[in-house]
């Protein structure tokens, strides 16, 4: 009786994981851009994400969206510079590279 019992609780327990995993992974592959998105709407989105950002001017700066502005976004802990932040100016960005889904 009490084996009876301990695989129905692991059965529901497996079946409230899979379910948890399985939305976590479909938040993290979804992505739809609207036609009236900005970049600022995109940094956004992603707050507490980690993204790579291109700049105007070639650089490229890796980290977290800690806080998005109307003109400037934080980055925290930069790749390889993780006592680092920075400040960029949202004007001067020209691409937002994020991880959308593990292989």
């Amino acid at each position: 009786m009490r084996v009876k019992r301990f695989v129905v609780v692991l059965l529901l327990l497996v079946g409230f994981v899979a379910v948890s995993a399985s939305g976590i992974l479909a938040e993290d592959a979804k992505f739809e851009l609207k036609a009236s998105a900005r970049m600022r709407d995109v940094l956004f989105e992603n707050t507490g994400k980690r993204v790579a950002l291109r700049l105007t001017s070639g650089e490229e700066i890796e980290g977290t969206v800690a806080m998005v502005g109307n003109t400037l976004v934080h980055i925290s802990t930069l790749a390889g510079k993780e006592y680092y932040d920075a400040v960029v100016s949202i004007s001067k960005i020209s691409a937002v590279r994020m991880k959308m889904r593990d292989r």
